[in-house]
């Protein structure tokens, strides 16, 4: 009985540290210089620009063998000072968070009404979320995994 849970917490914390490694590779390296990457990268806004911190290959649009990520959030979810509440039943905690390909970022509440978050995109979820744990073939398997 206990067999199975032990590889299945000795497999996340393999997972747990290949994303410390990478991460910790990835700060040891110089930032870009070439004035073109520079400019290419930053909005062109001031006020607008925030760092992602992983590689492009790494970053959920560009990759094209998924739909998306998803995370789960149990506590509220505050965003500008506010806490978020589903528009639909009133729920601010334990939140399905999805990141799609198309930089965008959806909520999902435990009554499984979604809305489309506006305030969050890519870079938001690439530094909130830890390393995928898991592939779900499904958009059920994988809700049914985080508890929904």
């Amino acid at each position: 009985m206990f067999r199975r849970r032990a590889r299945a917490d000795r497999a996340f914390r393999e997972a747990q540290r290949a994303g410390q490694a990478m991460l910790a590779m990835y700060a040891q390296q110089p930032r870009p210089t070439d004035p073109g990457l520079v400019a290419a990268a930053v909005p062109a806004t001031p006020d607008a620009v925030e760092f992602d911190f992983l590689p492009p290959d790494f970053r959920a649009p560009s990759r094209k063998d998924v739909e998306g990520f998803m995370m789960r959030w149990d506590s509220p979810l505050v965003i500008d000072g506010e806490v978020r509440q589903c528009p639909a039943c009133g729920a601010y905690r334990n939140w399905i968070i999805f990141n799609l390909r198309d930089d965008s970022v959806w909520l999902r509440c435990r009554a499984g009404h979604e809305t489309k978050e506006t305030a969050l995109d890519t870079a938001w979820y690439n530094r909130n979320s830890g390393p995928a744990d898991r592939w779900h073939p499904t958009l059920e398997d994988g809700l049914r995994y985080l508890g929904h």
